[in-house]
């Protein structure tokens, strides 16, 4: 967690403001998760349409690359959306476990 950006804060001094920039946090991950996912989805739409319209081979090449690159795209977006969304959520329960403690 302290490798985290979002390790330097201490839950039991969060403020609202605090709060609120960790739900734009959320919002921007879920922008660029679908971000990626749109890009993943171009690429593989592109190199299918380029496979499927193009007469010489080099062009061929050309789509078969971008097939898989969208796949990868894809994926990278998956697994950076995760492993933000598990640093957000250990801040977000940090900070509701040390408001019951004090209750």
């Amino acid at each position: 967690m302290r490798d985290s950006p979002y390790g330097k804060f201490d839950s039991r001094e969060l403020i609202l403001r605090d709060e609120l920039a960790i739900d734009r946090t959320l919002l921007a991950n879920e922008r660029t998760l679908l971000a990626y996912l749109r890009s993943g989805v171009a690429l593989l739409i592109a190199g299918v349409s380029i496979i499927h319209f193009a007469e010489k081979s080099w062009f061929q090449v050309v789509g078969i690359a971008c097939i898989p690159g969208g796949v990868i795209t894809g994926l990278i977006g998956v697994v950076r959306h995760r492993k933000m969304s598990r640093s957000i959520y250990l801040i977000r329960r940090k900070s509701d476990g040390s408001e019951k403690e004090n209750l």
